[in-house]
């Protein structure tokens, strides 16, 4: 009756076993470390990196515990702080040759002690938030409006060049914020107007003016494009801060978006907002100019001198090219930049750029004059330029017009991104800010620790004062549900916070309100003058109607949150479900295969040890049966 096949022990095991492989790498603790990681595409993360880091290390006689690589980043650990302040001088110096240009970026991290064979299993302890670590928190409010004010100013200039080319007369265009008013008094006018919109201009809607002074039209956004135009927005102004952080070398710095239109920046173990307040608010600037192709400007590209007039730039994969310092557009007249895909080569992938009015006409003047010679996009910021692409110029352009060549779907992506990322798409304003010390974090992980530890231990406690040997098979199955708890958000590389320590706190005890339930109704079936093995096999059978009705209405109510919340609510939710789930298994089938090893095989069972069972009798006296 109370068996359980092999199989299902061999599940037990397994789960046990793997949830003590991956939660254990939470309990080694961490060691200050110095992450190696390439600024560019080119940057090699490579043995012989990892060979230059050991031996600039073992010159200065700086001693490390460990070093680890992957294909992108190198991982050195030390004993202390002081040595990973000086081990970071030395490395910067070593392996960066140009200052000014340097090929990786170095920041300061924490690193698990957790030995080589865990890593190697993918092992890896979940990462620790904020209010655990310490850092900056930024919450950014994006001004959706200056970014559909931008896209509707380059609207009017386009439609004045689209009409200009159709030879469309009016009485004038004018934008009031969002809404373009067109005058046309002619009737055919105002009919090709309108096919004009609808063939170059899918994403407005028109409606004409029903004023018989000034008759026209007015054109709007239509709600899905100043969507997508927003949604554009924040994508932008993230890649944008992406890049600006990575000055700062914070080694897992968070950037994601928040509601529609805020982002939360967290930089763990930045300890200065004034710094980093202005890389977040800085200025970038992106600008067109063509490349020096001279017989000096080829030279120089090799090593020689720069000529008169030219400048000296690498390019994303730390080639020099030679560019012309006349500025042929800058990123104002940029409006878009969007990945496409070649119809006509293949579905090669490609970029696609598009210009306002006045860009065009300029694009089209110098590309008619410099066909075969190649057009560099330069993107600055802090007085840096960087080719992100330098292409050649195969016919006259004009304010539409498309890079290709030898790229893949996703450099095309990046690079659509990188171009209009030279700028923020629409400004931004912190409307929260804090710091928070590494010495609270060091705090807050300690009082989190302890609430879940003395939590759990007076459930362990009063459990087995209470239900005796089913009290002990309950605690059982409470440490498994906290070890696999730990060991799914490890696996999934969370975020751990305090909100989520106080829903891993709150898992403790929903998990052994379920065992209370299966205990009570065994101590019922046992009053009701079951036998001890009946009682047992109808206690789980019948409790677990109620502990699934239960854990599940629990359930809709955290992904409710889930879905709804944001921030320290979400990160509170996605605990509060994963432990509902992983308490459904520890309490119902690890610890009825507890109570089966237990008592199952026992053909004459006359008792069982589950603390005091009372019986009314039919005289009314209470008979109390403790095992």
């Amino acid at each position: 009756m109370n068996r359980y096949p092999i199989w299902k022990y061999a599940i037990m095991l397994v789960v046990l076993i793997l949830s003590t492989l991956y939660a254990a790498p939470n309990f080694f603790g961490e060691s200050p470390a110095v992450q190696v990681t390439g600024k560019r595409a080119t940057a090699k993360i490579d043995s012989q990196l990892q060979d230059n880091i050991e031996a600039a290390l073992s010159k200065e006689k700086i001693s490390f515990e460990g070093i680890s690589r992957d294909n992108t980043t190198i991982k050195v650990r030390f004993a202390d702080t002081n040595a990973q302040l000086k081990a970071r001088d030395v490395l910067n110096t070593a392996i960066n040759t140009t200052p000014d240009s340097p090929e990786y970026l170095l920041a300061f991290n924490l690193v698990s002690k957790s030995p080589n064979w865990l890593t190697n299993l993918n092992a890896k302890p979940m990462y620790l938030g904020l209010d655990l670590r310490g850092g900056v928190h930024f919450l950014l409010q994006v001004d959706m409006n200056a970014a559909l004010t931008k896209k509707m100013e380059a609207y009017t200039g386009d439609i004045r060049l689209a009409m200009r080319e159709k030879s469309l007369r009016h009485n004038g265009i004018s934008r009031d914020n969002q809404t373009i008013s067109i005058k046309i008094t002619d009737p055919a006018t105002l009919a090709s107007t309108k096919a004009l919109f609808t063939d170059q201009f899918p994403d407005l809607a028109v409606q004409e003016i029903n004023n018989a002074a000034e008759p026209g039209l007015t054109a709007s956004i239509k709600p899905a494009a100043a969507k997508r135009i927003q949604d554009e927005a924040i994508k932008q102004n993230i890649v944008t801060l992406h890049n600006r952080i990575n000055e700062l070398g914070v080694a897992e710095p968070v950037i994601q978006q928040q509601g529609p239109d805020r982002i939360v920046v967290q930089l763990p173990g930045v300890q200065d907002p004034g710094r980093a307040q202005e890389i977040l608010g800085r200025t970038a600037t992106l600008e067109m100019r063509l490349v020096d192709e001279s017989t000096e400007g080829r030279l120089a590209e090799a090593g020689g001198a720069v000529p008169f007039g030219s400048e000296k730039f690498l390019d994303v994969e730390g080639r020099i090219v030679i560019v012309k310092k006349q500025v042929i557009l800058t990123g104002d007249s940029l409006t878009d930049a969007q990945p496409s895909f070649d119809q006509q080569n293949g579905n090669q992938p490609q970029v696609s750029l598009t210009v306002d009015a006045k860009g065009g006409r300029i694009i089209r003047d110098v590309s008619r004059e410099n066909i075969k010679k190649r057009m560099a996009l330069i993107l600055f910021e802090k007085n840096k330029g960087q080719v992100l692409t330098a292409p050649v110029i195969q016919s006259e352009l004009g304010n539409r017009f498309v890079i290709n060549g030898q790229m893949n779907s996703a450099e095309a992506a990046n690079l659509a991104l990188l171009l209009r990322a030279g700028a923020l798409a629409a400004p931004m304003d912190i409307i929260e800010q804090s710091t928070i010390g590494p010495s609270l974090g060091k705090e807050n992980i300690a009082k989190g620790f302890n609430s879940v530890a003395w939590g759990f231990a007076v459930i362990v406690a009063f459990m087995c004062i209470y239900y005796l040997m089913f009290g002990a098979f309950s605690s059982l199955a409470l440490g498994l549900n906290l070890l696999m708890l730990v060991a799914i958000l490890s696996i999934i590389q969370a975020t751990l916070t305090l909100p989520g320590v106080a829903a891993m706190a709150l898992a403790l005890g929903m998990a052994i309100d379920s065992n209370v339930l299966i205990n009570e109704r065994i101590r019922e079936e046992l009053r009701n003058g079951a036998a001890p093995q009946t009682a047992i096999a109808t206690g789980f059978d019948r409790a677990w109607a109620t502990i699934l009705d239960s854990n599940i209405t629990t359930l809709i109510a955290g992904a409710a949150l889930l879905a709804f919340g944001s921030g320290p609510v979400r990160g509170f939710a996605i605990v509060h479900c994963l432990g509902i789930l992983t308490s459904m298994f520890s309490a119902v089938f690890f610890s009825r295969g507890l109570a089966n090893l237990w008592y199952g095989r026992q053909k004459k069972l006359k008792s069982i040890s589950i603390g005091t069972v009372w019986r009314h009798e039919n005289s009314n006296t209470a008979v109390s049966k403790t095992k």
